[in-house]
């Protein structure tokens, strides 16, 4: 028998030497997702079920019961790779579009993955990417670990709208992607087709239209995609088509753009499930019409309610969720923040974007009875 030795271990093979670490990686700030209802359960003591969610711009009246059939259909056979083609969610997703198959690129992980298969595709180290300030994070997030260089436009926050000269100032011979989002996470404001236009003419860099919640403003810009070489339309079925669980994106562009990219996109990047789901949901008209009517239904109320707070200034929102400065509380978005979670109300600070000071939070869409207990609690709160 062996005699019991102590294990010596080397500490120097276990402990990860930070040095060896990309520099870009212990520069980048982390991202920061909206909290769970199990985080928030287990935090402040409040029961699941209680919960309002209104953190992370979901739709709150569930999937399609065709989503889930599908979904349930696939079960038995998930020890089987997925679809790599896709041809058939490709067609749908054309139709829904008004465009046809091949201008359409899938990708998992909701419209993230889209964002970095086209850094895959177009970010060699010390490009540079545009982004309006504040906007979406992820575009950043995504970008400078392949070498991209953000360069800050202006979002308007006095009027909700694009600063049009800002980005077109911030435009030079390195600028190889400029991201605009529209409605535009955080504020919910719209960028126009003539705004869109005047930046696509002024440079030959890929401009990335984020449409992620393009059916609250019912208005999209596909026709540009035929009309210019340099336009991309990005969006999710996260939201109004209730799939942010499933993880499904899909980006909108020329053939020839749509082809390098599939170069450099992951095989199976879909799992059975998400596939299916994404598939019958697209056919379901009767459940996207329905989530469209309830989310702008929904919104339009939370905004005049609001609206009624003299405490609050809320700008006008074309998505499904509105952001408003609470200073005049007497409180950060951080403090304000926890005291409607200890009400188990979820809603989103707002400090971690760039371009806000610590006074906004973002309120996405609920039920209709959540937001009348959203409400209710506000007024509590504020009195």
């Amino acid at each position: 028998m062996l005699a019991n030795k102590p294990i010596l271990v080397d500490l120097k093979i276990i402990i990860i030497d930070t040095m060896k670490i990309r520099k870009i990686i212990n520069q980048l700030d982390p991202y920061v997702p909206g909290r769970s209802q199990d985080e928030i359960a287990n935090e402040y003591g409040v029961k699941k079920e209680d919960i309002i969610k209104l953190g992370s711009n979901e739709n709150p009246w569930g999937p399609s019961p065709n989503a889930i059939k599908a979904i349930c259909e696939n079960i038995n056979n998930i020890n089987r790779y997925p679809e790599s083609n896709l041809k058939d969610l490709k067609e749908e997703i054309a139709n829904y579009s008004n465009l046809k198959s091949e201008n359409v690129i899938v990708g998992g992980d909701g419209a993230d993955e889209i964002i970095e298969v086209l850094a895959k595709t177009f970010i060699d180290p010390e490009d540079e990417f545009i982004v309006p300030l504040p906007s979406y994070m992820y575009y950043e997030f995504i970008f400078k670990p392949y070498g991209g260089i953000p360069v800050y436009g202006k979002w308007n926050i006095e009027d909700n709208s694009l600063d049009v000269d800002s980005v077109l100032k911030a435009i030079s011979e390195r600028t190889k992607v400029i991201f605009l989002c529209s409605p535009n996470n955080p504020t919910g404001g719209i960028i126009t087709k003539e705004q869109l236009e005047t930046i696509i003419k002024a440079t030959d860099a890929l401009i990335v239209i984020d449409e992620a919640y393009y059916e609250y403003s019912l208005i999209n810009n596909t026709e540009l995609i035929d009309k210019y070489h340099n336009v991309f339309i990005m969006r999710t079925m996260s939201k109004v088509l209730g799939l942010a669980g499933m993880r499904v994106g899909y980006g909108l562009s020329n053939p020839k753009l749509i082809e390098y990219m599939h170069r450099i996109k992951p095989v199976f990047s879909l799992t059975r499930t998400s596939y299916s789901a994404a598939l019958e949901t697209l056919k379901d008209k009767e459940y996207i019409e329905k989530s469209i009517t309830n989310g702008i239904k929904s919104r339009d109320y939370l905004y005049n309610e609001l609206k009624k707070f003299k405490e609050l200034d809320v700008l006008k929102s074309y998505s499904n969720y509105i952001l408003m400065n609470i200073k005049r509380t007497g409180h950060t978005a951080s403090e304000f923040s926890k005291e409607l979670l200890k009400k188990a109300v979820i809603v989103r600070d707002c400090t971690s974007f760039k371009g806000l000071d610590e006074y906004w939070i973002r309120a996405s869409i609920g039920t209709l009875e959540e937001d009348k207990k959203f409400i209710a609690i506000l007024k509590e709160l504020i009195k």
